[in-house]
């Protein structure tokens, strides 16, 4: 798997937070309908999870309200309080459609940081920009509960280009910056590339942090025409045929094994640290852990990055 470099840490837009490089998504850490927790998989190896990644200097944790209808900000806060080591966690309002003033987001946020036991949540975003209310609602909201305490930084999560020149706009008002916008983003879906939100988040200084950024697992090689992906994953994902995926696999491991023989996934990530994101993946296990770690401290080189640009195109 290669050794695991020097993690570098990366402001967390202009707020004076630092990040790791390599964050984590703990989506997985209490959805049982969608990853199969309490079945496949529980809190011992989740728990192993979290400690690989202390371990790492991975401390940037993104989880969300909805994740397992709070399980996973449960878990996550179990897990930070027992550890007492200091970590960056990220959070998520969700805006269903019965919450319809800005005022709702306060409440909501109380109710994550009881979940997760904490005093102050460092990154608080809105999940998605759906209606009836504006981007500009929401974020007099974030402006409130910034105001009250409740949350360190304001972000923002699958924002589009003019979404996020708006949201960053509403917050510049309000004397507070957008700190990022979480979308996502891998060698499979290059969407933020070719939307220009990748070049929007670099000139406004807001973080793009990539999720899915293994597309839930396609980029691993875990995944073949004989041991095809099932599932809910499988079906919200749609994916890449997998003629087209072994084909993408196979020069993975090919670059790898030019960079100490980095596994494919860890190829995979190391590309969207090379586009100036922070990529969150998942890990469900202590293995999962030590293979995201070692996505970090090389980088691929620019021929390589043309490469995986080209065969993705």
């Amino acid at each position: 798997m290669g050794d695991v470099g020097v993690l570098q840490r990366v402001p967390l837009g202009t707020t004076g937070i630092e990040i790791p490089e390599l964050g984590v998504g703990v989506w997985q850490w209490g959805d049982a309908s969608f990853w199969g927790y309490g079945r496949e998989y529980g809190i011992t190896e989740i728990r192993a999870a979290f400690e690989v990644c202390m371990a790492r200097g991975l401390d940037f944790f993104d989880t969300a309200e909805v994740y397992g209808s709070g399980a996973s900000e449960r878990n996550l806060g179990d897990f930070v309080r027992a550890g007492g080591r200091p970590v960056v966690v990220a959070s998520k309002f969700f805006p269903y459609p019965w919450r319809l003033r800005s005022p709702s987001i306060l409440g909501a946020a109380r109710a994550s940081l009881q979940r997760l036991g904490l005093e102050k949540i460092d990154l608080y975003q809105i999940h998605w920009p759906y209606p009836p209310r504006s981007v500009e609602t929401w974020m007099e909201g974030l402006a409130a509960a910034a105001g009250e305490g409740l949350i360190r930084a304001a972000g923002v999560s699958n924002y589009s280009v003019s979404q996020t020149r708006r949201a960053h706009a509403a917050l510049a008002r309000r004397g507070l910056p957008l700190a990022s916008n979480q979308v996502r983003f891998s060698l499979l879906d290059r969407g933020p590339e070719r939307s220009g939100l990748l070049e929007a988040c670099r000139e406004l200084k807001v973080t793009l942090i990539a999720y899915s950024p293994l597309a839930q697992g396609y980029l691993t090689g875990k995944y073949t025409r004989l041991h095809p992906m099932r599932g809910l994953r499988s079906a919200r994902l749609g994916g890449p045929s997998y003629a087209q995926l072994d084909r993408l696999v196979g020069l993975l491991r090919e670059i790898g094994s030019g960079h100490e023989g980095r596994t494919p996934a860890q190829v995979a990530l190391n590309w969207v640290l090379c586009k100036g994101a922070v990529p969150i993946p998942g890990a469900k296990t202590a293995q999962q852990a030590e293979e995201n770690a070692g996505a970090v401290g090389w980088r691929l080189t620019p021929d390589e990055v043309r490469a995986l640009d080209t065969a993705t195109a």
